[in-house]
């Protein structure tokens, strides 16, 4: 699975270097990184970004990025490539869709899952995400000697997706991807506990149903990747059906990211 770097204040920011890929070969180190948002970046965690990162990709909102902006990194080149229009409460995160449709989102935890995998499914079919996601792997076929960096707000959904297509365009197997997109509730444990708390306080609704609609929301699961494959299938044909005709990424540029991003030899 992917490493996480030792960083201060951004406890899911993770190399994918030296998972194992297509032909016997890894994703080399320090070239590829996941991220949640880096709002809360550290002098120290500066620092570090500054001296690894090349290029920074945020997959968030205006609004979101209006009201927790990144801070400004010296010699690292800023990119915005929103994947999501509309107010989406837990994957976005700015205040008005976060209060009102969590509200109504905790009533039912059926309809919390339902309303996160249908989310996934548009990773895969909204005009949007497309244009997103293709942008995004188009920057890494043009990847310079420093390493790119993507992120969302906690670096689940959105930018957990995108190191999905990464990994699917690199050979890595699909229980590897697996374990490596849930691995996000492991580093982020803490944070989904206190968001957790803050939603019930706030919204006066406590008991099993609202914890678990809020589990829903705020964590990685497998069926919500499960979604996003099975609408891969239905609107393209496959994953590589959605990465060649949804993204535009075809085996020439496929193989040319192999040479940029995994280890020489087999």
């Amino acid at each position: 699975m992917s490493r996480s770097l030792p960083f201060e204040s951004l406890p899911n920011t993770r190399d994918l270097g030296g998972m194992p890929a297509a032909d016997g070969r890894t994703i080399r180190s320090g070239k590829l990184i996941r991220s949640g948002n880096l709002a809360a970046a550290s002098a120290h965690d500066r620092e570090i970004l500054a001296s690894l990162v090349g290029a920074v990709v945020d997959f968030r909102s205006d609004k979101e990025r209006a009201e927790v902006p990144d801070p400004a990194i010296p010699g690292v080149r800023a990119l915005v490539l929103p994947i999501i229009e509309d107010l989406s409460a837990g994957v976005t995160r700015e205040e008005a869709s976060d209060r009102e449709a969590l509200r109504i989102l905790m009533e039912s935890p059926s309809f919390a899952k339902g309303y996160m995998c249908r989310t996934y499914e548009g990773f895969v079919t909204s005009a949007a995400a497309l244009t997103g996601y293709a942008a995004f792997v188009r920057l890494l076929l043009n990847g310079g000697e420093r390493a790119i960096l993507w992120h969302c707000t906690a670096g689940k959904d959105r930018a957990g997706f995108a190191s999905v297509i990464v990994e699917e365009l690199l050979g890595v197997d699909r229980e590897t991807i697996r374990a490596d997109y849930l691995a996000t509730n492991r580093y982020l444990a803490g944070g989904i506990a206190r968001l957790t708390e803050e939603a019930l306080a706030e919204h006066g609704m406590f008991g099993p149903d609202a914890e678990r609609a809020l589990r829903f929301m705020f964590t990685a699961q497998a069926d919500y990747l499960d979604a996003a494959y099975r609408a891969a299938n239905d609107r393209w044909g496959g994953f590589g059906g959605f990465l060649r005709d949804g993204l535009g990424i075809g085996d020439k540029e496929r193989d040319a990211l192999k040479r940029l991003y995994l280890s020489e030899g087999v």
